[in-house]
């Protein structure tokens, strides 16, 4: 059987190690992806460190996948060999439980996820449900695409389904992996974009990616500022800290809503006075099923949207994985398969 390269964790918290695999084969409704890159997410550690319920092992992280499908399953319609794809955190949806019922597709109780559910795209081939899939157009390089796929469908879909106007005051908390597309995507979709970040340093580049002001969260009151704005109508929590995400609910106008997509296990901390007071709002937001993916890529191609990339070969996954996770990397670190 003819083989790859793939780099996978035989054990929770174990190493990420460069093996050879055989190829595998698409079962019905089901495609062989040849990846061609594969972004590096903070959300691998789920994977790496055995933090997800119920994983096996060996496994293959890896959920921001770009490539070009390479065999079709049985069954499989609309999508053909040659065609450029990608695959995202959404790698699949069970059709049965009542979120599916409901075409709440990315709140599926049986939620498939690459790297996670099966193996994901840190290797040269993978395989993918076809309900799975995104297409990628033609004025991306995969490289940029890949990060759009988890990144970028993750801020992209919660700034569009925020309740905001054009024109409204709209603030990214945190300038980082997500936050630097969420300032590119508010500020296209033409919200009065405010950057929160830690720090003077964090400015000029949150100016250069769109932001019309800048609050620094180390030295200023945060929700003064904010309220010196008119008030947030949508603040987006791109930080894993929810210590920082608790001074911005002062600062949301009335039916404002504080949109959670950074994960931290500590508790938020608002009283209902706060929320009810205003008509305020805290609630979370997944990322965004594969059509989710295909419109963000449609969109950053409208719009000019790019994620900040760094690329690394496929043998070097341990290092831009530590990298990532040590925060000294470029936002977003992808691994070529070249």
């Amino acid at each position: 059987m003819a083989k790859m390269r793939a780099v996978q964790v035989a054990r929770a918290g174990g190493p990420l190690e460069l093996v050879e695999r055989d190829i595998p084969e698409p079962g019905p409704s089901e495609v062989r992806v040849r990846v061609e890159v594969c972004g590096v997410c903070h959300s691998d550690s789920f994977t790496v460190e055995g933090q997800w319920p119920n994983l096996s092992f060996p496994r293959i992280p890896g959920h921001e996948i770009a490539g070009v499908i390479e065999a079709v399953g049985a069954g499989v319609e609309g999508w053909r060999a040659g065609q450029r794809v990608g695959v995202g955190w959404f790698g699949g949806n069970c059709g049965h439980c009542e979120p599916c019922r409901r075409g709440w597709l990315i709140d599926c109780r049986n939620l498939r996820i690459p790297g996670i559910s099966y193996d994901g795209g840190y290797a040269e081939a993978m395989v993918a449900p076809a309900n799975a899939l995104a297409a990628i157009p033609d004025e991306f390089g995969a490289a940029e695409a890949a990060p759009l796929l988890c990144a970028g469908v993750t801020t992209f879909n919660a700034l569009r389904h925020s309740g905001a106007m054009p024109g409204d005051v709209v603030a990214i908390l945190g300038i980082g992996g997500l936050g630097h597309l969420g300032v590119q995507f508010a500020n296209k979709l033409g919200f009065r974009t405010v950057a929160i970040a830690r720090g003077a340093d964090k400015e000029a580049l949150s100016r250069k990616l769109g932001a019309h002001h800048f609050i620094d969260s180390a030295t200023e009151d945060v929700a003064a500022a904010l309220n010196r704005l008119g008030g947030a109508r949508a603040v987006l929590a791109t930080v894993a800290s929810a210590k920082a995400m608790t001074p911005v609910i002062d600062g949301l106008a009335v039916r404002g809503r504080l949109i959670v997509i950074g994960v931290d296990a500590e508790p938020i901390q608002v009283t209902s006075l706060q929320l009810i007071g205003a008509s305020r709002s805290v609630v979370g937001h997944a990322a965004g099923t594969a059509i989710d993916s295909q419109d963000t890529l449609a969109f950053s191609v409208l719009s000019g949207v790019r994620p900040m990339i760094e690329t690394m070969p496929l043998e070097h996954a341990s290092e831009a994985y530590g990298r990532m996770m040590r925060g000294d990397a470029r936002f977003r670190m992808v691994l070529t398969m070249a």
